[in-house]
């Protein structure tokens, strides 16, 4: 369908058979005249739609596609209202009602450049442009022999008007004259309607579609003046009827594209999609069978040329239920049609619409009438409209073929019960909705109508959000911008700009003038923090700083929220210079108002160019903001040392009174640290990295300052280095940290090797001998230098005695005083390398007068000497009870030699007690999924835990023997017969299988504790008798388990086969009941029970019931019954009211089961 002309026609009143009439009647009232075989229309009462953002005309409209009334049972259904939210896209779809149409249609409308409305009477009406009626073809002597117009189609040129009719005729109009050219009556099998009829790109090329599923071609030919209509058949509906048609139809822009020669055509059957070829011959390219899906779903097509990498080529879009299918058809260099499968949309509900809007953008509509506006590439919903005002016409009327007899099968009258395909139409952009009253419009709204949609709703934050996202090209279904980016944004940066402007004057209106500050500061917390975003997202600060701030600042309440909402963009960094009024407007109500916290992270990230240096040193000096005056002195005057000096002389006096530290005097401390370890990194203080070509001059100016030997005000009482010396005191580890990455650095360079030497000669001086420092301090400094030292590529110079010194220090066995920190301090400098330093036998030994463990631990384990680690950890109180630990980690763990684990098994074993103890422990049984022992492999372990047993708890030996499995059955008898246990040993022969060797142990025990007199007497005598029982028991418990065994086996294969023949289904012989021989469904309106045997026949219940066929009480829940046939022919009584014996014709299942209106009940018969 194409736009074409406005047409300024006039209507003869002869030519079209117009009767001349006192007074003209309305148009609404001719087409709302019924016929005798038509039943009236039952409107439901429509609301006025709101169209207050709608165009009163429709003036830009270029089509509008067919439709016809639809069946008047689609008017009575129930319309659900489903409440609508806007989406983050806003206002989509523009909605327009054609209200010069509307007010004289009924039934049924086309729009294309002209309007064509095919009415139920037979004629087609034929608007302009602007809506006005210029042509009415038909007459109602053709509309009572055609019927009803079920189908309309336009040719690309508008040039031409294609009518289908419920009776299955097909006629051509001339737009340009209004003449009849053509009446088609043998284009398909007659008594069919036709639901389709579509023009091709070729003018002389048409395609139709009718009710009984058959689609063919038709081909006009014109010769010698004559004109004529060739049919062919495409699809013949005995093979899967085709409900809907749908030909590839190119843009202008695209009628040269290689894939228009072939023509292409794509039908829906109800169960496949098929796309055909027209020319140059009649050719299958691809068929697509559906999912499993609803059967009464419409299948839906819809082509598009759509931009696919680089490349335009057309997609088919198709659907049946809820999915919708995306087909790329492309033509290869070698001449064949190439189709490529694309993304699935899914969507939870029954689409009965599918169009195109742009290449896009897709409308959808569903079973509930609800409009949905998708984008197909991010499958995104973008609105949702309900088009329950609208009344969407339905083409049932059609699809049932009333008109010709209702001749058309279940599943095409089923699939017409949704089927509105005349009444929706899409076109360059717009999409037309039918109602039975009226017609509407659905076009894509440009992008300024959208944001204006927010705006007069003012909401303005989403208005700007929305115009963000066209910004930056991330919106949906975007109609109006231009595809250069730079033009893009300039384009919407002028109407953000705009918006903000109109949201700061509404923001200062609608401030409440009275009530309580925390009012009216909420109130512009919702706008100022929008406004500071967006225009530091459009980079506009002057637009911020200049205009918007101006007109905030007249509301004092509107000024401090926006100098307070400043603070977040500044540390984030999005917000680096302020003016100088800005800026001293911030500092003044920072400090008014107590936020100096705030006030010094604003100032940390501003640009120092736009900072009052003076005014900001002094500000941030009197309130104790150590790290914007650190951050203005090193980014904005380079100079690194000055404020050292000043922290420096903050801190001294408090540390020489000896005062508690304050919380100030730790921050002071704290940036002092901070700024010294940062510049020695090479990075700024509080942030920030120091440039590269000073990073170099500013470490030599710290080490420089560090190594002074006093300060600048120093007296007579300061200690020598007292840079350095605050530094250590404040937090040694950290300050040596420092250091030993800073030392990383200096590896060519002469001059900081000589700073580290310096250093490091300072640092021993300082410490050593020095009662201020802890061991720990000590111990860290020595620690550290080890790690230098251990270096490969070291050129420190360290005296070895002073490690000599740090021993004796460390290891002193006369000072108890704090024994486990001077331990752990040298098992740090030993594990870091500082054993290199020492004479390990001479360490050894100060470690175990000084009673460290731990160090001895470390020289044996380099010395493998595990054995006597052991002893360590039995003289060690700390780590005691860690020894079982230790002896399992050794044993259990790879990376030991078997001679090694033998020494430590050898060394426990000279600790028996201990032995016991671990064994016990860690061959205890486990309960959970780990319930085997930890070293089930290790069965020595458990006969020697066995062994120990036997020796310090006999009482604890059967229950040992019960619950483990790791031990060799022989070697626990022989261990359990070495120390006497004879209960044990009992029970291990009878484990073993040997009862009598078990009795005769438990005799003798017997024997050793009675009377003499009945050792010699009768207890022996039966001994052999008590022998010979066991054995008889034996026998027959092994007897007993086996047919125990079979007896199960065979009571299961009887049940399995029983259950199987129980839950067989039943299939009925004949469809009629065996006792009244009339059909089992004898009435429509009512439910009637059933009963089917197993034997096949079947009954109604009543009929059962009077000839008495059940046993059982009446009053049971489920009565049993029994085949009346069977029962008969078997010679069986049907009189016999009590329960008989099971018999072949028994019931043995009864099943109901509801169908329809049917209540089926199904018994087993025997027979």
């Amino acid at each position: 369908i194409e736009a074409c002309s406005t047409l300024n026609l006039t209507i003869d009143d002869k030519e079209f058979d117009i009767p001349q009439v006192d007074t003209p009647p309305t148009l609404e009232s001719i087409l709302s005249e019924l016929e005798d075989e038509e039943e009236p229309f039952v409107l439901e009462d429509t609301c006025v739609l709101n169209t207050d953002n709608m165009d009163a005309h429709s003036c830009d409209t270029s089509s509008l596609a067919s439709s016809d009334s639809g069946d008047p049972a689609h008017l009575k259904r129930k319309r659900r209202t489903v409440d609508l939210n806007a989406t983050v896209h806003g206002s989509v779809l523009r909605h327009s009602l054609l209200k010069g149409i509307s007010a004289q249609i009924v039934s049924a409308a086309t729009v294309s450049g002209v309007i064509a409305v095919g009415t139920s009477h037979g004629l087609a009406l034929v608007f302009d442009t602007n809506q006005a009626l210029r042509l009415c073809l038909g007459t109602k002597t053709t509309g009572a022999e055609f019927g009803a117009v079920s189908a309309l189609s336009i040719n690309h040129d508008c040039s031409r008007l294609l009518c289908g009719f419920a009776k299955g005729q097909i006629t051509m109009w001339d737009l340009a004259n209004g003449k009849l050219l053509r009446t088609i009556t043998d284009a398909h099998p007659p008594g069919t309607a036709i639901l389709h009829v579509k023009f091709t790109d070729d003018p002389t090329l048409a395609v139709c579609n009718d009710s009984g599923g058959s689609v063919f071609e038709l081909a006009f030919r014109r010769v010698m003046g004559m004109r004529s209509c060739d049919s062919r058949c495409l699809f013949s509906g005995s093979k899967g009827e085709v409900c809907c048609i749908e030909p590839l139809h190119a843009p202008p822009d695209f009628r040269d594209h290689p894939i228009t020669h072939y023509s292409l055509l794509a039908m829906a059957s109800l169960t496949k999609i098929l796309v055909i070829g027209l020319k140059p011959t009649l050719k299958v390219w691809m068929t697509f069978p559906y999912s499993k899906s609803d059967p009464s779903s419409v299948p839906q097509l819809a082509w598009q040329f759509v931009p696919v990498q680089k490349m335009v080529n057309p997609i088919l879009a198709f659907c049946k239920g809820d999915t919708v299918h995306f087909l790329l058809v492309k033509k290869e260099e070698t001449g064949t049609i190439h189709v490529i499968k694309q993304r699935q949309l899914h969507l939870s509900c029954d689409i009965i619409s599918l169009s195109w809007i742009n290449s896009r953008t897709l409308v959808l509509v569903d079973s509930h009438e609800k409009l949905q506006v998708v984008d197909r590439p991010s499958q995104e919903v973008l609105e949702t409209l309900d088009l329950e005002q609208v009344q969407l016409v339905y083409n049932s009327r059609h699809f049932k073929s009333l008109a010709t007899g209702g001749n058309v099968s279940q599943a095409l009258a089923l699939v017409g019960e949704k089927a509105c395909y005349q009444s929706v139409s899409s076109y360059a952009g717009q999409i037309v909705y039918l109602g039975t009253k009226s017609a509407h419009i659905m076009t894509l709204r440009n992008w300024r109508e959208r944001i204006d949609c927010w705006l007069k709703q003012e909401h303005f934050v989403e208005a700007l959000s929305l115009a963000w996202s066209f910004h930056e090209g991330t919106a949906k279904a975007v109609v109006g911008l231009f595809g250069d980016p730079l033009k893009r944004k300039g384009v919407v940066s002028d109407k953000m700009v705009e918006i903000l402007f109109q949201f700061t004057e509404y923001a200062l209106k609608k401030c409440p003038e009275q009530g309580k500050i925390q009012v009216m500061e909420q109130h512009f917390q919702d706008v100022v923090p929008v406004l500071v975003e967006y225009c530091l997202l459009l980079q506009r600060a002057d637009l911020l700083f200049n205009q918007l701030y101006a007109q905030l600042v007249e509301n004092m309440v509107a000024k401090g929220v926006f100098l307070e909402s400043l603070e977040s963009y500044i540390v984030a960094d999005r917000l680096g210079h302020l003016t100088p009024p800005i800026m001293r407007d911030l500092l003044a109500h920072y400090h008014d108002n107590g936020m100096m916290d705030s006030l010094e992270r604003c100032i940390v990230h501003l640009d120092v160019t736009s900072l009052d240096i003076q005014q900001v040193v002094q500000v941030c000096w009197e309130n104790q903001l150590y790290d914007a005056m650190i951050y203005v002195f090193n980014s904005g005057m380079n100079d690194y040392i000055t404020p050292m000096e000043k922290l420096f002389a903050v801190i001294v006096p408090t540390l020489k009174e000896g005062r508690s530290l304050t919380v100030y005097s730790c921050v002071c401390i704290n940036a002092y640290m901070c700024v010294c370890s940062c510049c020695l990194a090479g990075r700024a203080y509080p942030i920030g990295d120091i440039p590269e070509d000073l990073v170099v001059q500013v470490k030599n100016q710290v080490f420089e300052f560090l190594i002074r030997l006093h300060s600048a005000d120093s007296s007579s009482e300061e200690e020598v280095f007292p840079f350095i010396h605050t530094l250590l005191h404040f937090d040694t580890r950290e300050f040596l940290n420092v250091l030993a990455m800073t030392f990383e650095d200096f590896k060519n360079d002469k001059q900081a090797l000589e700073y580290q030497q310096r250093i490091v000669d300072i640092l021993l001086k300082v410490m050593v001998d020095n009662p201020d420092f802890t061991p720990s301090q000590v111990g860290g400094l020595f620690t550290f230098l080890a790690r230098q030292l251990a270096k490969p590529d070291n050129t420190l110079f360290v005296n070895r005695k002073l490690f000599d010194q740090v021993l004796e220090f460390l290891c002193c066995p006369d000072d108890d005083s704090r024994h486990t920190e001077r331990q752990q301090v040298l098992l740090e400098l030993l594990q870091v390398g500082g054993v290199v330093q020492f004479n390990e036998e001479r360490l050894l030994t100060l470690a175990e007068k000084a009673k460290f463990y731990q160090i001895c631990e470390f020289l044996y384990e380099k010395k493998h000497l595990y054995d006597k680690i052991i002893d360590c950890y039995l003289q060690d109180p700390l780590r005691k009870w860690e020894i079982f630990s230790y002896i399992h980690n050794l044993l259990s763990m790879p990376g030991y030699s078997p001679e090694e684990k033998q020494t430590v098994k050898n060394k426990a074993r000279q600790h028996m007690q201990i032995l016991f103890k671990f064994l016990s422990c860690l061959l205890e049984p486990r309960e959970g999924p780990h319930s085997e022992s930890l070293l089930p492999l290790e069965r020595d372990l458990n006969e020697l835990l066995l062994d120990l047993l036997c020796r310090f708890a006999p009482h604890q030996l059967l229950s040992f023997l019960h619950t483990s499995q790791h031990y060799r059955l022989e070697e626990a008898i022989q261990i359990t017969e070495k120390y006497h246990c004879n209960d044990a040993r009992a029970y291990l022969l009878q484990k073993k299988g040997d009862v009598q060797g078990a009795f005769a142990v438990l005799l003798e025990v017997t024997t050793k504790h009675s009377d003499p007199v009945y050792g010699r007497g009768k207890l022996a005598e039966i001994q052999g008798l008590i022998l010979g029982m066991l054995d008889t028991f034996n026998y027959e418990q092994t007897l007993l388990e086996t047919t125990t065994s079979l007896l199960n086996h065979d009571l299961h294969w009887s049940l399995a086969h029983l259950r199987a023949a129980v839950t067989r289904g039943l299939h009925p012989r004949q469809d009629y009941c065996n006792i009244c021989l009339q059909h089992y469904k004898r009435r429509q309106d009512s439910a009637e029970e059933i009963i089917v045997f197993s034997c096949g026949h079947l009954y109604h219940f009543q009929c059962l019931q009077q000839k008495n066929c059940g046993w059982g009480s009446a009053a049971e829940v489920q009565q049993r019954w029994r085949c009346y046939k069977c029962s008969s022919s078997h010679g069986g009584r049907s009189g016999i009211s009590t329960e008989p014996k099971r018999s072949r014709s028994a019931s043995l299942a009864q099943v109901c089961v509801c169908s329809c209106t049917v209540a089926l009940l199904v018994g087993i018969c025997c027979c």
